[in-house]
């Protein structure tokens, strides 16, 4: 589907690009090869998650990997040193490794590339949990397995469910939001656009979306 971010987003992208260096991230083969091995758990979420829901192909511009905040010493074995990790948050970078095995305090992701020159290739979110359930950055009350909110497609690779994407997505509301919705929400079944849209109008109840492509 065709997509293209606003003057204002490319704006945005390239003032960062500036700031913390160039990226070509992988696509999900090439982020399920690079995880081949690893020990824990792993899944994918944003826009191609919905690309692997709805077969529906558009731009991207990364990839977001999640694993446990607690694997991230799995993470470091499996990475070894191949590739250097920083982890990322708060408009503030700095190295995992040895000197600091831990992230930053406001970071909630670890971003990696082989080395100063070379440009980030994934983006790997730090999932915390809650006595081992997944934990909703949305809902604090939204506590469940993690099999209750990720699926396995055909390629193998465990996706977040495109409602649950969806309910993160609906805060930011960009135009490829919209589009990610546009595409999922016909083949959402009643109990999961029943839950989005209970979700969004706890949030936002003005939110455009109930009145668009959610609207009863």
């Amino acid at each position: 589907m065709t997509w293209q971010p606003t003057p204002a987003e490319v704006a945005e992208e390239e003032a960062f690009r500036r700031l913390y260096g160039e990226w070509d991230a992988l696509d999900p083969a090439g982020t399920a090869a690079f995880m081949a091995g690893y020990p824990g758990e792993w899944w994918v979420v944003g826009g191609w998650a919905i690309e692997a829901f709805t077969g529906v192909t558009r731009r991207h511009e990364d990839i977001d990997l999640v694993i446990w905040a607690r694997d991230l010493p799995l993470l470091r074995a499996h990475v070894g040193d191949r590739h250097h990790i920083w982890s990322a948050g708060g408009g503030a970078i700095r190295p995992v490794d040895d000197d600091f095995p831990e992230p930053h305090d406001q970071a909630g992701q670890v971003w990696l590339r082989d080395h100063a020159s070379a440009p980030w290739f994934l983006d790997c979110i730090l999932s915390e949990d809650r006595d081992g359930l997944w934990m909703s950055r949305r809902d604090e009350a939204h506590v469940v397995p993690l099999a209750d909110v990720t699926w396995v497609a055909d390629d193998g690779i465990r996706y977040m469910r495109p409602e649950v994407v969806l309910h993160h997505k609906a805060r930011l509301d960009r135009p490829k939001d919209t589009v990610d919705l546009e595409v999922a929400w016909p083949l959402l079944d009643t109990a999961a656009q029943a839950w989005l849209r209970d979700a969004v109008r706890r949030e936002r109840a003005d939110h455009p979306w109930l009145a668009g492509p959610m609207a009863e």
